[in-house]
């Protein structure tokens, strides 16, 4: 049987930088694995007056990193045709629907469309419109659209959007691309907990103390300063990636693994954060700005940033869901630019035992210091590692009996990540299959948005005293402070 997929795409905003570092690379990658053959065809499509010829070079520029034989790029290239295309003219799209039924005829495409928005979301709902009024939908295969983030700036735009893609789309036709969902690990959790027993037994409030979800950055805005300027750490990271994974962590078991039967669960989760009154988020949420240091400037002498500038490059917040299973269970985010190093970790801190046995005076006669013990953390490594690591008491070698932290660690080897599948290339061949597991659901969205809202509303209400944290460092003071005052601390720390 081929593993082959048939389908038309076309990307809006073709020559732009998502288009040539992520997708190009990860449909020449499905091309490299024969999912992608014979029967696929790309329309680039973007203001700049292109020519085919000049796009195939662009295709072949953006595969350089992958050291492939030249044939290959040039049969796969050659699969891709450009249209010059302002994105709020009709006569424009009318054009698009010729080459479409063309290249359709040409590679037998069978009528499937796949619609990648590679652009900024204020023409999600012009394109969209445009694509039903011009009739370039077909009626004989499928058509998806696909759309990055930001889907929104709050739940009344995010809606507002929403409502504009499904006057022409219906909500299994979206695909809303979260590329942290196509990463290895995240997609680990659901195996992690419910394909062993051992852990989902355990993965409630009875045994659990508090759950931490970091996604550290080690560089700053770069280039993407505007956008950030406007969106900041608490809509960039927190609202899409670090609320879709705190919803794989908290969930229930779905009843079967399937789209409708897991975003019911996720939703479930979402529902169940406890929603955070305006004069509770200065107890529960810190926010941060990174100022300068040794070789880096602070945030408000960056290229395209205001020199007041109150926008958040850092934050950490602590997150109650109020149900049965997670009743009293702190969790414990962080996200911030600048900081120590690059990495996405995920440490779930179990409870002490209620007794400690061992530290009972005729255990320790023979040892200088009491014995303590420290909790067993199970860390699911995402990042630049990806793995896990278990940390349990264990005998101190020697006299006497003291314990000691002992780690069992487990990482996929260097061979198995070379072939794994990059995130992109992942959720593209999703797409390409009709599985929307993977990407996030308008329901998710809309309570994301929701929980976010409250805080982002009460911090444009009040002025903040940036920069709070160096560079080089896990973020300013509060972050710490914010655990301490439970009891807590973060696992890691620089």
């Amino acid at each position: 049987m081929s593993n082959e997929k048939i389908a038309l795409f076309t990307i809006f905003g073709g020559t732009g930088d998502l288009a040539q570092r992520k997708l190009y690379p990860s449909l020449f990658k499905l091309y490299q694995k024969g999912y992608l053959k014979d029967h696929f065809a790309v329309i680039g499509t973007a203001r700049r007056p292109w020519t085919d010829d000049h796009y195939h070079e662009v295709i072949s520029d953006s595969l350089a990193d992958l050291n492939a034989d030249q044939e290959t790029v040039t049969q796969f290239a050659s699969h891709f045709y450009y249209q010059s295309h302002d994105v709020t003219d009709a006569e424009h799209y009318r054009t698009l629907k010729k080459l479409s039924e063309k290249l359709d005829a040409q590679y037998g495409l069978q009528g499937n469309r796949i619609f990648y928005l590679a652009m900024a979301p204020n023409f999600f709902g012009t394109i969209a419109q445009h694509l039903r009024s011009e009739n370039i939908l077909t009626d004989n295969g499928f058509n998806r659209v696909i759309i990055e983030k930001p889907f929104g700036h709050d739940y009344e735009s995010a809606k507002e959007l929403n409502d504009q893609l499904t006057a022409t789309f219906n909500e299994n036709q979206i695909y809303r691309i979260d590329h942290y969902l196509g990463k290895e690990m995240i997609q680990n959790i659901t195996a992690i907990r419910f394909g062993n027993n051992i852990w989902e037994s355990l993965w409630n409030n009875r045994y659990i103390d508090n759950v931490q979800i970091t996604l550290s950055e080690k560089l700053g805005v770069e280039e993407r300063a505007v956008y950030y300027d406007n969106s900041g750490a608490l809509r960039d990271m927190v609202q899409n990636h670090i609320l879709q994974i705190l919803s794989l962590l908290t969930m229930d078991q779905p009843v079967e693994f399937t789209e409708n039967d897991i975003d019911v669960e996720k939703v479930k989760a979402l529902r169940s954060l406890r929603p955070l009154k305006p004069e509770e988020v200065a107890t529960n949420f810190v926010r941060g700005q990174y100022g300068a240091g040794d070789d880096a400037k602070a945030y408000r002498d960056e290229d395209k940033i205001s020199s007041d500038s109150n926008t958040d490059t850092f934050v950490a917040g602590k997150v109650m869901i109020d149900n049965y299973r997670w009743s009293g269970v702190p969790f414990y985010i962080r996200t911030g630019k600048r900081l120590a190093d690059k990495f996405t970790r995920i440490d779930v801190v179990f409870k002490r035992p209620v007794v400690n046995i061992f530290n009972h005076e005729d255990v320790q006669a023979n040892d200088d210091a009491a014995t303590s013990l420290d909790p067993n953390i199970l860390t699911i490594n995402v990042e630049p590692t990806e793995g896990f690591e278990l940390r349990m008491n264990a005998k101190a070698i020697g006299q006497g009996f003291a314990t000691t932290p002992v780690k069992l660690n487990y990482s996929h080897d260097a061979e198995a990540t070379a072939g794994s599948p990059e995130a992109y290339e992942r959720l593209l061949h999703d797409a390409l299959n009709g599985d929307a597991t993977n990407f996030t659901h308008w329901q998710e969205v809309a309570d994301s948005w929701k929980f976010v809202d409250v805080i982002q509303k009460y911090w444009d209400e009040h002025q903040p005293e940036f920069p709070n944290y160096r560079p080089g460092t896990m973020g300013p003071d509060a972050a710490d402070e914010l655990l301490r005052q439970d009891g807590h601390r973060w696992v890691y720390r620089n």
